[in-house]
Parts: structure tokens; C-alpha cells; sequence
């Protein structure tokens, strides 16, 4: 941790991780309450499939189905607890992070999980092929709370909010690349309810897989035929062309030439770093205002706030760390002020997208918005 956003860590009532992190100019004390919930047991790790034609893994976890979904603002499952709401978070907090009590994937890791049925034994186990193969879905999933506010998304935070964030990110990375059993570690956020989001309050979730996923796969493989400076070579040409919205001294964002969304943007550092667990401070300094200049653009693109996922692709645990380069992949459905582009037959069925908007019209568009907003720099503070 920098010396001053400090990690504090607890435990929740039924034994899952909670894990604060205080911002630099932090008005709160060290101490935290417990939870003194009564919870029942976690429900079992969820098992997965093995698509036989593919080759894919689905994960099959039947306890999501009792999650929550858009409770009333007294109900918050993210809020800080209250006497009327015995929420997830015991106490007051500026970013939290905690074991998600319904997980697609763990709470079981590795050999450690045996007695639930068959598990993963590697990479090498992960991609041969077979009928009815179904394995403990080992790993772990986090749900990381952005802020105490029932309401926003990343791009309300303040700078130095989000720069507590992406230390969160770095942080969690390095821990649950360390966890056995686990593959690759994906932050994300998803935003919206056309997106599918169940709950408005300010956050995102972070997935520790058992396997490399289906699209880290398909880049290794472009990696093995094109060269392992691939990621530099897609960021020079980038740089060189009229594709870019924004940019810094370490990052870049830019419209892809092949944007399957009406909205895509991705953003890479200008070094090889395999995830955020790699990036240095200055790094980190410079993404938490230059995100939330691209995040508060593409929300300037209309007049009410675009729904979108944001993936942060980071290299697997285990392979491809010299060639496979962080970067963020930013996507909305949105085409249009009214208009929602839907995954029909071809894109659901087959893959194969079609794109409504030009690469290069959209990045126009969007190097436009991202131009007419502003983020002040952090505060100083002070100690």
C-alpha cells in the first residue's frame, strides 16, 4: 500500500473476507465495528461443465438466483450497516471489498476443495476434451464497493476515491493470483439496468477464475502467430492513426479498428505490464483521472448516463505474462439516444457481429464528449 491509503482487514459473519481500504485524506478512524449478523451456512461451490463442442467451461452456481435485485435504498446490501438494515458491511467505509456470499465461482479452492467432487488439476486438465466432464467450479468472486453512496458508478468518484480503487485492484490481483487453483483475475464493472445491473449502488466485482477464459485464449493464440510485441504494435499504430479519444504519458484510449459495440473503447498503458498488480504509482496516479475523464465522456455522449460494462483484461496467472498486456475494454450497447443494440441471431448464435457505427465515426464522437468534460486534479494531502 502507498503510505497513506491504508488496508484494513476483517471478517464478515459467516468467515468471508472483508477488506477496507481508506483513502489517502480518509476522515475515518481505525477501528471498525464487527458483523454480528446470524447467517446461515454459504451455500456449496457451484460445479462446471465442460461445452464438449467448444471446449468452453459453464459454470452452473443455482444460488445467484436468490440474489437480490434493485431493493429499496433502505435495503442497500452495500450500505454501511444500519439498526434497519443488516447489510454486508458492518461499518462505515471509503472502498470495500468482500467475498460475494453467492459466487459463480468458490469459495473452495484447489485440492482443498476434493471432497465436493472432482477439481481442477491445471491448465493442461482445464483445456483437454471429453464428454460429461463436470468439475468443482473453484476460485473466488469479490464485490468491490466503490464508495458509501446508494447511488453512482465509477465515474462519479472523485480523483482520489479512484485512485483508492485501483489500488483495491492492484492489491486484490495480487492476492488472488496467489490463491491455488486460480488461472486469471478480472476486475470488472457492469453499469445500468439495460446492462442487467441489480443493484444502483457504486461498485464492481472481481472474478478469480479456475481456467484462462475463452477470449484471454483467442489472444494467446493471435500472440503465438503474430509476434509477442503484438500489444505494442496495436498501441503504435493506434497512436499513429485517428482513432485515439484520449491520452496521457502512460496511457492511451482509442477507439479499436475492429469495435464490435457502437460504443467500445480500450485503453492500454504504453508498457508491457500483465495486470495492475505490475503498475507502478505514477501509473496508478495517472489512470485515476484520466479514467474518469473517458468514464464522464462517454456519459456526455447523451443526455442521461450510458449503460456499460467496463473489463479490465488482465494476463492469465500462469502463462502469456510477457506478451499479454493489461488493458481496459469499455462497451456499451447503446446506438443511439433511444436505441439499443440487442445480440441477435448472429451475434448470440454464432459469434459474428455486425457493427452499426463505424469505428472511426464513433471515435469522433467520442474524443468529441471526453473533450468537453474535466476532472480536477486531486487534493493534496497533507502528512
Amino acid at each position: 500500500m502507498p503510505s497513506r491509503i491504508v488496508k484494513r482487514t476483517a471478517k464478515l459473519a459467516d468467515g468471508r473476507d472483508l477488506i477496507y481500504y481508506d483513502d489517502a485524506d480518509t476522515r475515518l478512524g481505525p477501528e471498525r465495528r464487527i458483523d454480528t449478523r446470524r447467517l446461515e451456512p454459504r451455500p456449496p461451490t457451484a460445479v462446471m461443465r465442460q461445452d464438449v463442442l467448444t471446449g468452453e467451461w459453464i459454470s452452473i452456481a443455482a444460488a445467484r438466483q436468490s440474489r437480490v435485485v434493485l431493493p429499496p435504498a433502505d435495503r442497500d446490501p452495500l450500505a454501511p450497516q444500519t439498526p434497519g438494515n443488516p447489510s454486508e458491511i458492518p461499518d462505515q467505509y471509503d472502498v470495500a471489498v468482500f467475498e460475494n456470499r453467492s459466487p459463480s465461482f468458490g469459495p473452495a479452492l484447489g485440492n482443498g476443495a476434493a471432497e465436493a467432487g472432482p477439481v481442477p488439476a491445471g491448465l493442461d486438465d482445464m483445456v483437454a476434451l471429453g464428454f460429461d466432464r463436470e468439475l468443482v467450479a473453484v476460485g473466488r468472486c469479490e464485490v468491490v464497493c466503490f464508495s458509501p453512496a446508494p447511488e453512482g458508478s465509477f465515474g462519479d468518484l472523485t480523483p482520489g476515491r479512484a485512485r483508492t480503487v485501483i489500488e483495491a485492484w492492484a492489491d486484490r490481483t495480487a492476492e488472488l493470483s496467489a490463491l491455488p487453483g486460480v488461472e486469471q483475475v478480472f476486475p470488472f464493472e457492469n453499469r445500468g439496468e439495460a446492462i442487467g445491473v441489480t443493484l444502483p449502488h457504486p461498485h464492481g466485482q472481481i472474478y478469480a477464475y479456475p481456467y484462462v477464459t475463452p477470449r484471454t485464449t483467442r489472444v494467446l493464440d493471435s500472440v503465438r502467430r503474430l509476434g509477442p510485441d503484438l500489444f505494442q504494435r496495436i498501441l503504435d499504430r493506434e497512436r499513429a492513426g485517428g482513432r485515439v479519444v484520449l491520452a496521457g504519458e502512460r496511457w492511451t484510449a482509442f477507439v479499436p479498428f475492429a469495435a464490435r459495440w457502437p460504443i467500445e473503447v480500450h485503453l492500454l498503458p504504453h508498457r508491457q505490464i500483465p495486470d495492475f498488480a505490475a503498475t507502478d504509482e505514477a501509473e496508478r496516479d495517472e489512470l485515476a483521472t484520466l479514467y474518469l475523464r473517458l468514464l464522464r465522456g462517454i456519459d456526455a455522449l447523451y443526455d442521461d448516463p450510458t449503460p456499460y460494462i467496463a473489463a479490465w483484461h488482465q494476463a492469465p496467472v500462469h502463462t502469456g505474462r510477457d506478451t499479454v498486456r493489461l488493458h481496459l475494454q469499455l462497451t456499451s450497447i447503446r446506438r443511439g439516444a433511444d436505441k439499443i443494440k440487442y445480440l441477435a441471431g448472429s451475434e448470440s448464435a454464432m459469434g459474428a457481429f455486425i457493427a452499426d457505427i463505424p469505428p472511426d465515426v464513433a471515435a469522433a464522437r467520442i474524443r468529441e464528449a471526453v473533450a468537453s468534460v474535466r476532472v480536477p486534479p486531486p487534493r493534496p494531502v497533507r502528512g
